[in-house]
């Protein structure tokens, strides 16, 4: 015979147990920080198509743009704890308090994983005056502090925080380049191409179609190893430059989403995650994927705080 206690405890879980069965029982969401046509919205487009396959359901790709990704990233913290809306997050969140930009931090979120790599490039016009590395980083070192015009992201965000490394990593001042705050890799890549700035620091994937078109051109990566997609493209470890960048995105989620429907919607996302084509379709754009769990996500994005925060510190940015 049941007690009191296990009845009323059996009537709490039913809710929760039931919501789980029914879930999914409409269209998701997946909030993208970032502009339409950038790295984190090209990712996120990608995983989505494998979610809306493992589901049988709808994924509703939007884009919030604004405040160097706070205002998208505020709308994941502070969406309904149903499973229903999640975020593509990118790194800037880390750092939104230490640049004194918004109240969000790791801990604002339900953080299930990082979902992939992207290293950073160099990208420069195709008609302008620098055919390689070797020109523009000339340029750099005789022209005046600001001389040049860096964009990508907004003021401190992950792409200024690889051109500050790199002209470091050169011997100049984290701020040699002077930073021109965009609203994503996309915008960014028109201002290249119109001459409203002098280089482009952020993915080579995102600069793809208009390298295709004859109108950019990739001249080192920050990565690792040379690109699939740029085999001609030196990395700057090559160049005698010590100095890498990897990007990344990430799967966040509001906090407190019921036990039983979260462990459905990580699972759901882990197993888009893997599929075959949202691997090739990464891997096609070189883009490096990548799944762990909620905790190893957690120290990292602690252990990323620490080396990003040393930069922003010497580019006078940090308000903390």
């Amino acid at each position: 015979m049941l007690n009191r206690r296990a009845v009323l405890a059996a009537g709490l879980a039913m809710p929760a147990i039931a919501h789980a069965q029914g879930w999914p029982n409409r269209p998701l969401t997946v909030i993208v920080p970032w502009a339409a046509g950038g790295g984190a919205d090209t990712v996120t487009r990608i995983i989505a198509a494998g979610i809306e396959q493992e589901l049988r359901q709808t994924v509703n790709v939007v884009n919030r743009t604004g405040g160097n990704g706070v205002v998208g990233h505020s709308a994941i913290a502070t969406a309904p704890a149903d499973g229903y809306t999640i975020g593509t997050g990118t790194s800037e969140f880390v750092n939104f308090r230490l640049l004194g930009q918004a109240d969000l931090g790791p801990n604002s979120f339900d953080l299930i994983s990082r979902i992939s790599l992207i290293p950073a490039g160099v990208t420069v016009k195709a008609d302008g005056p620098w055919r390689d590395f070797a020109a523009f980083a000339a340029a750099l070192k005789e022209g005046r502090k600001g001389q040049y015009t860096g964009s990508g992201v907004g003021t401190g965000g992950a792409w200024h925080l690889a051109a500050a490394g790199m002209t470091k990593a050169m011997g100049l001042p984290a701020d040699q380049i002077r930073w021109i705050p965009s609203q994503g890799g996309a915008p960014a890549l028109q201002d290249l191409v119109a001459g409203g700035v002098s280089v482009f620091t952020g993915s080579p994937v995102e600069a793809k179609a208009l390298a295709d078109a004859g109108q950019v051109r990739v001249v080192a990566v920050m990565g690792s190893e040379r690109m699939a997609a740029y085999p001609d493209a030196p990395t700057l470890k090559e160049l005698g430059i010590d100095w890498t960048f990897e990007n990344w995105f990430a799967f966040l989620a509001p906090r407190n989403i019921p036990a039983p429907v979260r462990a459905q919607l990580v699972e759901a996302l882990q197993k888009a995650h893997a599929r075959p084509e949202v691997r090739r379709a990464m891997a096609d754009r070189g883009i490096v994927p990548i799944w762990e769990t909620s905790e190893q996500f957690a120290t990292f994005a602690s252990r990323v705080s620490d080396t990003a925060g040393g930069l922003l510190r010497e580019l006078g940015l940090a308000r903390s």
